[in-house]
């Protein structure tokens, strides 16, 4: 029995679309915070059973039967801790024969500020004594072409991570890794650095966004701070804004590069190209 946790969010769904794939819908466990958001899970043959990270007694009942589990991170900064060492004591007390955790690129030498949590719980799965893969995902590359409506609207793309080069793939690309692993009949590595095929710039983006919309739209290099009120002046929460601008600056001294190509290896094709998501966005 495979289950994954936090299988309504957007990572969650695309992994369990591939699980159905590779395996029997009635050997998959939707684990979900609120089962009435996973009626569609439930409708394709998925069992969806009740799970919430900050109750260790729905934890225990949703794990049961599990021989693979897939983590998916907390999305509730500064709780994340927590609330994984939560899902990581079930799995060990339901004795499960591989434990997956979405983790960050480099999580062991990474500068992000949201690095800490990962670091901490890839700590927590491997004191926990069971089998275990660290998906260490890259960016989303989600995380720009969202805004790129706005950007296009105000005429410029900002952003704080100035030349640097940042190995971003889509949110489908690291599901269909994280379905590939916990499909597997074999062995599988304990750390995988998941990352895209290709990297860009910030500006390189900006520019084919200006060649796909036929508009101008430069980028606007910001420093952190000045980057991180734009955010919060346009509605996002001040911690989100503080780790999305401090994201950027590490990325401008190469935190999110890797030219492994691990990811698309694992997958088996290349990973999103830069205008492919952008044509998506658009």
């Amino acid at each position: 029995m495979i289950i994954v946790t936090a299988a309504s969010g957007q990572l969650g769904r695309l992994v369990i679309a591939e699980l159905l794939k590779r395996v029997p819908a009635e050997n998959i466990v939707a684990a979900v915070r609120d089962p009435a958001k996973a009626v569609d899970l439930a409708d394709q043959g998925v069992l969806v059973r009740h799970a919430d990270y900050n109750d260790p007694a729905t934890l225990d009942a949703a794990l049961e039967g599990a021989t693979k589990v897939l983590l998916i991170s907390s999305n509730d900064l500064g709780k994340r801790v927590s609330q994984h060492r939560n899902v990581i004591d079930a799995a060990a007390r339901a004795k499960v024969g591989l434990l997956a955790y979405t983790s960050v690129l480099h999580a062991d030498s990474s500068t992000l500020s949201l690095a800490g949590e990962h670091r901490a719980t890839e700590e927590a799965v491997r004191a926990s004594g069971l089998s275990y893969s660290l998906l260490r995902n890259g960016w989303y590359v989600e995380n720009y072409t969202v805004s790129l409506g706005g950007a296009i609207a105000h005429g410029a793309l900002a952003g704080g991570a100035g030349e640097g080069r940042i190995s971003a793939a889509a949110r489908a690309d690291y599901a269909e890794a994280a379905a590939v692993v916990l499909a597997s009949s074999g062995a599988v590595e304990q750390v995988y650095e998941l990352a895209g095929d290709t990297a860009f710039t910030l500006a390189e983006l900006a520019a084919e966004v200006s060649r796909q919309s036929g508009k101008t739209i430069p980028f606007h290099n910001l420093p952190q701070k000045d980057y991180a009120e734009l955010l919060v002046n346009v509605g996002l929460p001040a911690p989100l804004a503080d780790l999305i601008a401090d994201s950027d600056t590490q990325a401008a001294q190469g935190a999110l590069f890797d030219d492994s190509r691990t990811l698309g290896k694992l997958i088996g094709r290349p990973t999103i190209s830069l205008a492919d998501a952008v044509k998506a966005a658009l």
